[in-house]
């Protein structure tokens, strides 16, 4: 794994506590096509192999299209998602329906970031505020993945048991 990439992610995630009671809140990007831009050739397909997957596979709940992104040997680090692309398919079939494929991720999207194998989808996140009744809060979230002969081969996410 590339160390800047990895240094990266993991100041941004010391530095979130730190920030003052009063954030601001995170905003989604309404420019997918920019995000998904890139120089280098490889990064711009790497970041469209995830982005298609998370629109077709994810949030379209086209299960069957699974085989297209993901490796046989897919390993999933999430603690309540089970490795494997049939682990996957089949946790994700108790619940997920099929309906239209949209042009665009419909989760609100802040980045994609790409650099060697290794893709990450950055998201706006809401919750309850706890310290003020009836009253929300935004964060990010983040999913990353690593790519290898054009499939989704390792998947990392903050989520706990």
């Amino acid at each position: 794994m590339n160390k800047v990439f990895i240094s990266l992610v993991s100041a941004c995630a010391f530095a979130l506590p730190l920030q003052a009671a009063a954030q601001d809140p995170v905003q989604a990007s309404a420019d997918h096509d920019q995000l998904l831009s890139s120089p280098v050739p490889k990064l711009a397909a790497n970041k469209r192999l995830v982005y298609d997957f998370w629109r077709e596979v994810l949030e379209g709940g086209h299960l069957e299209l699974a085989d297209k992104y993901l490796a046989d040997s897919y390993i999933q680090h999430n603690p309540t998602v089970p490795g494997g692309r049939e682990g996957f398919v089949t946790f994700f079939s108790k619940f997920s329906k099929a309906k239209p494929i949209a042009a665009a991720i419909k989760t609100p999207l802040v980045t994609i970031m790409a650099e060697d194998d290794l893709v990450m989808l950055g998201f706006v996140r809401e919750y309850p505020d706890p310290a003020a009744a009836g009253q929300t809060y935004t964060t990010t979230w983040f999913d990353m993945f690593r790519i290898r002969d054009g499939k989704i081969v390792e998947h990392w996410d903050p989520a706990r048991k």
